[in-house]
C-alpha cells in the first residue's frame, strides 16, 4: 500500500512539472484566469457525475467549521495558485518557477505556526537561509540592486498558498472522499477566482485560445488538477504531510532537462546557488522540526 502510494505521488510531480513546461509555453495563447476557469469546469464536468450522490448528502452534515476548510482549500489549493504560477510564467523562466517549488516546505512550516508548531532557533536560521536563496534567484544574482522578477514573486505567493492547502489538507472533512473533496475544492475556486476573472474580461484580456492554448488547458486540467491533486490527496493521507511536502524538490529534478529540451531554457548559476541555499535551509528546518 505505501510502494504504491510513492508511484501515485511520482507520477503526480511529473505531471505537475509538466505543467510548468506548458504553462510557459502557452504564457501568449491564453489568460491566466480564463485558462484556470476552464480547468476547473473540466475537472467539474468529469467529477459530479460520480460523486453528486454521496456528496450532496454530506453537505447537508456537514458543520461551520467544515464549511470554513471547505472554503480555505479552495482559496488556497483550487485553482487561484495555478492561476498565479500562469501568470508568473509571462515574467520568469520555467526553470526559475520550478526551483521555488522547494521553498514549500519552509513556508508550510510558517503556516503552521498559528496551529501551535514550534518553531526553534535552528529551524529559523533554516527560513532565513532559504529566503536568501529566494533573494539570489528573483534577482537573477543582483542581490545589491534589489530588483526583483515579479514573475518569481508570484511564483513564490502560489507556492505559500499550496503549503497553506497542504496543512489544511491534513484536516478531515465530514469524511469526504478524495474525489468529493477535489470537486468542492475547484467549486470554492471557482468562486474565488471570479474577480480576476472579471478583471481580465474588463480589460481585453479574454480572448478564443488556438489550438495550443486549448490543448495546454485540457492537459492542465486532467494532469494538473484533476490526477495531481487526487493523487497529492492521497500520497498525504498515506504518508503524512510532512513526508509528502518535502518530495516537491523532485519537481524541477524532472522539469529543468525538460524545460532545457522543449522550451531552450537552460538554469543560470545564480539558479544553482539560490537552490543549493533553499535546499540547505529546508534540511536545517526539517531537522529542527524531527528533533523537536
Amino acid at each position: 500500500m505505501r510502494f504504491a502510494a510513492w508511484m501515485i505521488l511520482a507520477a503526480t510531480l511529473l505531471l505537475w512539472a509538466g505543467n510548468w513546461i506548458v504553462a510557459r509555453a502557452v504564457r501568449d495563447e491564453i489568460a491566466p484566469a480564463f485558462a484556470t476557469v476552464l480547468r476547473q469546469l473540466i475537472v467539474l464536468a468529469v467529477l459530479l457525475p460520480f460523486v453528486r450522490a454521496t456528496l450532496f448528502s454530506k453537505l447537508r452534515q456537514l458543520h461551520r467549521r467544515e464549511w470554513l476548510l471547505l472554503a480555505g482549500l479552495g482559496l488556497a489549493g483550487g485553482g487561484v495558485h495555478l492561476g498565479f504560477q500562469w501568470l508568473g510564467m509571462h515574467f520568469t523562466t520555467a526553470a526559475s518557477g520550478m526551483l521555488f517549488l522547494s521553498t514549500s516546505p519552509i513556508f508550510t512550516l510558517l503556516l503552521a505556526i498559528p496551529l501551535g508548531e514550534q518553531v526553534t532557533r535552528r529551524q529559523w536560521l533554516g527560513v532565513a537561509i532559504s529566503f536568501a536563496g529566494i533573494l539570489v534567484i528573483a534577482t537573477h544574482g543582483e542581490v545589491q540592486r534589489l530588483s526583483f522578477n515579479i514573475g518569481d514573486l508570484l511564483v513564490c505567493l502560489s507556492m505559500a498558498m499550496w503549503a497553506a492547502y497542504t496543512v489544511l489538507l491534513g484536516i478531515r472533512c465530514g469524511g469526504l472522499s478524495v474525489l468529493e473533496l477535489l470537486a468542492m475544492t475547484c467549486a470554492f475556486g471557482f468562486v474565488f477566482i471570479q474577480p480576476w476573472l472579471a478583471w481580465e474580461y474588463a480589460t481585453g484580456r479574454i480572448f478564443l485560445p488556438g489550438t495550443a492554448g486549448l490543448l495546454a488547458v485540457i492537459y492542465s486540467a486532467f494532469g494538473s488538477l484533476f490526477l495531481a491533486h487526487a493523487g497529492w490527496s492521497y500520497a498525504v493521507r498515506r504518508l503524512g504531510a510532512g513526508r509528502t511536502g518535502a518530495t516537491m524538490h523532485l519537481i524541477p529534478a524532472f522539469g529543468i532537462p525538460l524545460s532545457a529540451i522543449l522550451l531552450h531554457e537552460y538554469p543560470a548559476w545564480y539558479h544553482f546557488v539560490g537552490i543549493a541555499f533553499i535546499l540547505s535551509g529546508v534540511a536545517l528546518s526539517t531537522i529542527g522540526r524531527r528533533r523537536a
